[in-house]
């Protein structure tokens, strides 16, 4: 039995009246990709803020590493690395520095001159972070988060604002990764994404888990959601998702005429 890196077991977290998770449970293991997908709103983020212990659960435990992550964030994050979609760093900072800064906070870190060539940022290593384009901070920001040689890596939305020769280049790069044994938890929008990468998919509803398990068992599950007369053999994650998620009112030239 392959040891657990993240066990959460029935996680309620509410924002005063809005229950913002409900009942979540899950485990990840070593070399082991998990995708947290869902409607915005649905519980994604807030579930994976209490794993890197930036929010304290209502109820429920998580443990990371054997740990609480809430109680123990600094333990926690000497074998986890945290990709955000959206990141703050210094005024004028140039990315070199931010780079050797990282490498300040770890024992044993990463080689970042090899990486910010397998990223395509070699030539941007004298920039000001504030003047990277969108996809270019992101690459950064997946820099960043392998700076400690991490067990653990959670990513929310890994490739939005990279190009599709990029985004092929990562989904390598990070299939490389869990092949060396890193637990990863990935939040996405993506469903291309998701099917690519992902082991086993925890899907989220307006913050109750209504699926966890593998891509195979989705595919059962939303068949055994939709009629009989919908159902379509083979289709890609992205149609089968939108067959059960919940339907948001389109735009209409009314609005705007």
């Amino acid at each position: 039995m392959p040891q657990t890196i993240v066990q959460v077991q029935n996680l309620n977290l509410s924002y005063k009246s809005v229950k913002a998770v409900q009942n979540v449970s899950f485990s990840v293991t070593p070399g082991e990709i998990l995708a947290v997908i869902g409607q915005n709103g649905s519980g994604k983020t807030s579930t994976v803020e209490c794993i890197e212990g930036l929010r304290k659960p209502d109820s429920g435990s998580i443990e990371v590493f054997g740990k609480d992550p809430w109680l123990h964030r600094q333990e926690v994050y000497k074998e986890m690395g945290v990709q955000l979609q959206e990141a703050e760093y210094p005024p004028k900072i140039k990315v070199e520095e931010q780079c050797r800064l990282f490498a300040s906070f770890y024992d044993r870190p990463a080689n970042w001159e090899l990486l910010l060539k397998q990223l395509g940022l070699e030539e941007k290593r004298k920039r000001p972070v504030h003047k990277l384009s969108g996809g270019e901070k992101q690459r950064l920001s997946i820099l960043l988060s392998l700076m400690g040689r991490p067990k653990l890596l959670v990513l929310d939305e890994l490739t939005t604002g990279l190009d599709p020769e990029v985004r092929q280049n990562m989904w390598a790069g990070f299939g490389n990764i869990k092949e060396n044994g890193v637990a990863i938890i990935m939040v996405s929008h993506y469903l291309d994404e998701v099917e690519t990468l992902a082991d086993k998919i925890l899907y989220l509803e307006k913050g109750k888990q209504k699926f966890l398990g593998t891509k195979q068992g989705f595919r059962e599950y939303v068949k055994s959601q939709v009629p009989q007369e919908e159902w379509e053999e083979n289709l890609p994650l992205e149609r089968l998702y939108l067959m059960i998620a919940p339907k948001t009112t389109g735009l209409t030239m009314e609005g705007i005429m």
